[in-house]
């Protein structure tokens, strides 16, 4: 029976479940950054893509279950978080898709779906509507593709938890590891002034995307999901009950189930 973690309790005192080992890991160097990813299996390629300082060992919950049924599951540290270093230059949603291809380049992947989870949401989606061709689809979890989809924060025991936990492994990860504040700081500025897609941005994307809404998403409004789920052609909208933010942490086989379902379409 699954354990629920729905504060974040244990999140904060041990981490999300340690990846599996891999001799299939290293770094790519690109565009002034050095991305660090790794591999889990065989089969159809799965990306899994992180939130905002955050780092690839979130996605512990989920490797599993994917290379279980059969796919072969990459998670990449995005520039600057985790392993990954990054330059001075401003974030933007565009250079970490880049880095996304790059990655995929190295692993000679020609096509992946994507599963992306707060800013690796909008990562995927990014790299989805510039580079359609190798995106066999994006499971969209809590992001927002313009400012106004989110709501003021309130730092709540959860929030706070959760931010411990990323001060944490930063400190314990990063090459840079006194650098947290600049870090954030520098996440935060993108965070609140990109992505800015129209509905008609929007309107071109043309692969199957899943806008996956937490009932208790503590940063994104449910209608700005629901008029992602409306203005994107070839989408569908997926509720999940009774988790926030952080659902592949707080109940992991709620979030697997809905991810493995819609993997199973786009990767038949």
């Amino acid at each position: 029976m699954e354990t629920y973690d729905d504060e974040l309790i244990r999140f904060e005192a041990e981490g999300a479940t340690p990846l599996p080992d891999t001799s299939d890991q290293g770094y790519v160097e690109h565009d002034g950054a050095r991305i660090w990813y790794a591999a889990y299996g065989s089969g159809s390629p799965v990306i899994l893509l992180h939130g905002g300082l955050g780092h690839s060992r979130n996605w512990g919950y989920q490797i599993p279950a994917l290379v279980s049924r059969a796919y072969r599951a990459v998670v990449i540290d995005s520039r600057g978080h985790g392993r990954s270093t990054r330059d001075s230059r401003p974030y933007t949603y565009e250079l970490m898709a880049s880095d996304v291809a790059t990655v995929m380049d190295t692993l000679q992947l020609e096509k992946a779906g994507l599963v992306g989870w707060s800013d690796g949401a909008c990562t995927a989606l990014i790299l989805a509507a510039q580079d359609p061709a190798r995106v066999a689809g994006v499971f969209f979890f809590a992001c927002n593709m313009d400012p106004s989809g989110t709501k003021k924060i309130e730092f709540t025991p959860t929030l706070n938890r959760c931010f411990s936990r990323h001060v944490k492994d930063y400190a314990r990860l990063s090459p840079t590891p006194d650098q947290f504040d600049e870090f954030s700081e520098a996440v935060g500025l993108m965070q609140r002034t990109q992505p800015n897609y129209s509905a008609e941005d929007l309107a071109q994307i043309r692969v199957p995307v899943a806008i996956v809404q937490s009932e208790d998403d503590e940063f994104i409004k449910r209608e700005h999901a629901e008029y992602l789920a409306r203005s994107i052609p070839n989408a569908e909208f997926i509720h999940l009950a009774g988790v926030s933010h952080f659902a592949p942490l707080q109940r992991p086989e709620l979030f697997n189930d809905a991810m493995l379902a819609f993997l199973s379409k786009i990767l038949a």
